[in-house]
């Protein structure tokens, strides 16, 4: 008897590695990132996970920090966007309104030819979810937020079940090129709640909503915690937001374990059209993996 199911336990493992082993193959996979037409606008997200200021070693500490910075700017000039919406990217040290920011003071500086907009003074703009942009090729005419919660116009309110606060931000940019005028908004919904995840993409159709009635070009970027044609997306695709086609995973567990569909993704609505990509560099740089997702970047035109 305990030879059939010490037999049975076996077969069972063989199964699960097996299953385990072709998703890791359907949903792995870079894809090489060409440099963008002249005409085209690439857009693209990344989550970059928070720092731990008060942790000197080990996952995500300050330590962590100094070994995967480099590889984070290796990453994010790979992509070579000229817009990057940023999630999680916080120095975090038990507050929200902290004016520390190691990650966004580090990418500005390695990267002279980009500017942050969606951010500001942290007793009035959350600084957590920046969006970095090419000022040679974009200038800034608005910016502003709303968080995931009963009171979206509270800055730090917490989330609709009391968990820890979620917001969205956004801008308006004109194209330098083009003269296009469009919107980003950028979101990171809570990964443990769905009621929560419902209710924040609800709270984001309703403030889009306006925009989309007025004809406006409009991005919505982030990580959804939400895979390609879920209900969740569905609700921003009843205001006819297409997103680009991601395949294959964007989050894997920061040990390139690709057990998933994609997450993070690009949504657009009222002018843009996809052009190119969506691109997914699923890469480690210099030996290291910079964060727990991969960016994803999508070229566009007006």
């Amino acid at each position: 008897m305990l030879k059939k199911i010490a037999k049975g336990i076996g077969g069972l493992i063989i199964v699960l590695v097996a299953i385990v082993g072709c998703q890791q193959v359907r949903n792995s996979g870079s894809d090489p990132v060409p440099d963008a037409a002249p005409a085209t606008l690439r857009l693209a997200t990344y989550n970059v996970h928070y720092i731990i200021l008060g942790r000197a070693t080990g996952p995500w500490s300050i330590g962590d920090w100094d070994r995967r910075k480099g590889p984070l700017d290796m990453a994010f000039k790979a992509v070579d966007a000229d817009i990057m919406a940023f999630q999680e990217m916080e120095s975090f040290g038990g507050r929200s309104d902290s004016d520390v920011n190691l990650t966004l003071d580090w990418l500005l500086d390695n990267n002279p030819g980009y500017a942050a907009a969606a951010t500001g003074p942290v007793d009035l703009f959350p600084s957590t979810q920046p969006i970095l942009y090419r000022n040679g090729r974009v200038e800034v005419l608005d910016q502003g937020w709303f968080f995931f919660s009963d009171t979206p116009d509270v800055i730090y309110a917490r989330t609709f079940n009391g968990s820890y606060p979620a917001f969205a931000s956004w801008a308006q940019f004109r194209d330098l090129t083009t003269g296009a005028v469009f919107r980003v908004v950028n979101l990171h919904t809570d990964y443990a709640s769905l009621s929560n995840r419902q209710r924040s993409i609800a709270l984001v159709a309703e403030r889009i909503a306006p925009w989309v009635a007025a004809g406006e070009a409009l991005f919505v970027a982030g990580d959804f915690n939400a895979r390609l044609g879920s209900p969740i997306q569905q609700i921003l695709g009843d205001l006819g937001v297409e997103y680009a086609p991601v395949q294959g995973s964007t989050f894997h567990f920061n040990r390139g374990f690709n057990l998933f569909g994609a997450i993070d993704h690009i949504g657009y609505v009222g002018g843009p059209r996809l052009a190119a990509g969506p691109f997914v560099l699923r890469e480690k740089f210099d030996g290291e993996w910079p964060t727990d997702h991969y960016p994803v970047a999508a070229d566009f035109t007006f």
